[in-house]
């Protein structure tokens, strides 16, 4: 398997049923909430999250039903922090398409948000340890958002304080996914390794996606090519560089940085390039992926095992 859609594919069953929980729980008496809900679910999008949340509950041997709420809760909040961000970025384009807020406006954008959050919680309510780690993460990943907003800019932004931003905004909600499938199959036991197996996966997730801002193909990922540049986002590469660069391209790329100049992207690709500070970032994505597979080794043999552990590859693999 090549694709998150191959793995999908051997999920058809669980895909289906997926999908008709995630359109009968995003259902509103608001008008104006379906057409934005039906508006961001029909864009597509990987659904990693309750992908990830399927195949761990497969592996466990899981035989309920609701997993398929669960899954329908993350995927809701993923969607949620879409939105917002969306708003917060001022961004037009996402998944190949108009983003929301740009469709229907910034009110409409944040209020959908909102009412897909609560609705997460309301599908997870009835477990309480569920409900507890969406509780943590939620609130983690919000803090994530706020320290990224605080680090615009932030030129003396460490590698590790960016490991922990993307751990924050990204990685929890990964993890948070991966528990459930442990409280739901009641394998406390397996709960640490299905937890670190998402941490890792989420982090080599996200820095694939920061790659994309350098190395991307927009007609593949829908994403503009110096997005984060021209936000002034600081990620792994531009650390990378300002670590490394001589002198004269560590000022210029300080500027460039500064003025949010996406129309000097070439200029900060070839510093990148010179200083491998692209392929810096793709080796810790990669060693991130190996952390998460060996987080998988208490499982019990599978073929749903096997897909984990292809999925890890998958999400370093992005850029490729």
């Amino acid at each position: 398997m090549n694709t998150i859609s191959d793995i999908w594919a051997n999920l058809e069953e669980d895909k289906a049923l997926l999908d008709a929980c995630i359109l009968a729980s995003a259902k509103s008496p608001v008008d104006l909430s379906n057409q934005v809900c039906n508006y961001i679910i029909s864009s597509g999008g990987k659904r990693i999250r309750p992908l990830v949340l399927l195949l761990l509950a497969r592996a466990m041997n899981y035989q309920g039903k609701q997993h398929y709420q669960m899954a329908a809760a993350v995927e809701f909040i993923h969607t949620a922090t879409l939105l917002h961000d969306d708003v917060v970025d001022e961004s037009d384009m996402r998944r190949k398409r108009e983003t929301a807020n740009h469709h229907f406006g910034n009110a409409a954008a944040v209020l959908v948000g909102d009412f897909l959050y609560s609705r997460a919680f309301q599908l997870i309510s009835k477990e309480l340890k569920a409900a507890s780690i969406i509780s943590d993460a939620t609130n983690e990943l919000a803090m994530g958002e706020v320290m990224q907003l605080m680090n615009v800019n932030n030129l003396a932004l460490s590698e590790a304080d960016y490991l922990q931003v993307i751990y924050l905004k990204t990685a929890v909600l990964f993890s948070a996914a991966c528990q459930f499938s442990t409280v739901l199959a009641k394998r406390e036991d397996l709960a640490e390794n299905c937890a670190d197996y998402g941490k890792h996966l989420g982090i080599a997730f996200q820095i694939a996606d920061d790659l994309l801002d350098y190395v991307g193909d927009i007609a593949k990922t829908g994403k503009n090519i110096g997005d984060d540049l021209a936000e002034r986002k600081i990620t792994l590469p531009l650390i990378h560089a300002l670590n490394n660069a001589n002198p004269d391209d560590r000022q210029r790329l300080k500027n460039i940085i500064t003025n949010g100049d996406r129309e000097t992207i070439n200029s900060v690709i070839e510093i990148l390039h010179d200083n491998d500070s692209i392929n810096y970032a793709q080796q810790i994505a990669y060693q991130h992926v190996e952390l998460a597979k060996a987080a998988l080794a208490p499982l019990p043999e599978s073929k749903y095992k096997i897909m984990l552990s292809q999925l890890a590859d998958m999400a370093a693999k992005r850029i490729q």
